[in-house]
């Protein structure tokens, strides 16, 4: 379990969402962080693959790959 300590604004915007849509509020931070850990984790590769480049393709490529060629 972790105990967290928001801006009283944060928690009025969070308690009148709760409110609002009737799900509870550890649904939404939960939802929150897993959303931010994600973008964080994709950013993270993004870096890795732009230092340690490998294989690229053009569009052509995957547009063929896909058979989307016209």
């Amino acid at each position: 379990m972790i105990t967290i300590q928001l801006e009283e604004e944060i928690e009025k915007r969070l308690n009148n969402l709760s409110t609002k849509t009737g799900r509870s509020k550890t649904d939404y931070i939960r939802e929150a962080i897993l959303e931010y850990l994600e973008e964080i984790e994709d950013r993270d590769l993004a870096i890795e693959r732009l230092d340690n480049p490998s294989k690229r393709w053009t569009m052509e490529e995957v547009e063929k790959d896909l058979g989307l060629e016209n």
